[in-house]
């Protein structure tokens, strides 16, 4: 097969969106790969079908180079451009996540040991930070970090990264609402993010870094609506960036994300999830 040297070109260019290095765990060869290309329409089209969907597709030169690369990226779990991620690998609540995204449906709640508890999802940029943030959280049970807001099934990092899905990296949080309150979720949040950015977090950059709210109830929403108001007024004539939408799909990142940073992160140095830690994050690791 011949290769799309044009597309190849692009992929070869540093725009100005940030290139990342991808580092243990996710490639050992720190290979550095551009995030944003100054010609999208050389590997990315776009079409409507006969009912109004617009569907994205992408050539195959970009594809085959991002399949190359993340070969070799973590280890169970899935982590290659269009390797499907194996969801039963890993633990819970990934599976039964998955479950329900592949019905179509993002529930108000799931059941775990007798046990009813609520979800929630934000996101803040890179997933890593914002999941340990939750993880501290007391009531919070069980997070994962994964995709969501995205039309298309089943995407894997190098996908959504690349910025071939509309995806936004999020984590969802499953909490007990007899011990955490959504408002206090809410404030987490908050706690963490600008809202006043436009698709990125620090040095995190893109589509698939904007940040948001996602309720899953009327009664998520009530909340979160109105706690947007009040941040609203703290900024004067500055908009805010951040959405505030229905939560769809949530689809589980691969196993290597999952917990990322109180597992060691890129430099093997674990951070605390205990209930009530303030130690500062450090999102990269």
């Amino acid at each position: 097969m011949k290769i799309n040297k044009s597309a190849i070109a692009a992929f070869a260019t540093v725009c100005s969106a940030r290139a990342f290095s991808l580092n243990s765990p996710r490639n050992t060869q720190k290979v550095m790969i551009a995030t944003a290309f100054p010609k999208p329409s050389l590997w990315l089209s776009s079409s409507k079908s006969s009912n109004g969907v617009r569907n994205i597709s992408t050539s195959t030169a970009l594809p085959m180079v991002f399949d190359k690369i993340f070969s070799s990226i973590g280890g169970g779990g899935g982590g290659g451009y269009s390797n499907k991620i194996d969801y039963s690998a890993i633990p819970y609540p990934v599976p039964e996540l998955a479950a329900v995204a592949m019905e179509g449906k993002a529930p108000e709640e799931m059941e775990r040991n007798g046990k009813i508890y609520k979800l929630a999802t934000f996101a803040g940029g890179c997933f890593w930070g914002l999941e340990l943030a939750y993880q501290r959280v007391p009531g919070v049970e069980y997070t994962a970090v994964g995709y969501t807001q995205g039309p298309e099934q089943e995407p894997t990092y190098g996908e959504v990264c690349a910025g071939a899905t509309g995806h936004t990296e999020a984590v969802i949080v499953l909490y007990d609402p007899k011990e955490c309150s959504y408002e206090m979720l809410l404030d987490t949040f908050f706690g963490r993010v600008d809202p006043l950015t436009v698709n990125g977090q620090g040095n995190d950059r893109g589509r698939q870094y904007r940040t948001g709210v996602y309720y899953h109830s009327k009664e998520q929403e009530e909340i979160a609506k109105a706690r947007f108001e009040l941040e609203q007024k703290k900024y004067s004539s500055r908009k805010i960036a951040t959405e505030c939408l229905q939560a769809t799909p949530f689809w589980p990142a691969e196993k290597y994300h999952q917990q990322y940073l109180e597992k060691g992160g890129r430099f093997n140095s674990p951070q605390s999830a205990a209930k009530g830690c303030t130690d500062t994050i450090r999102c990269y690791g």
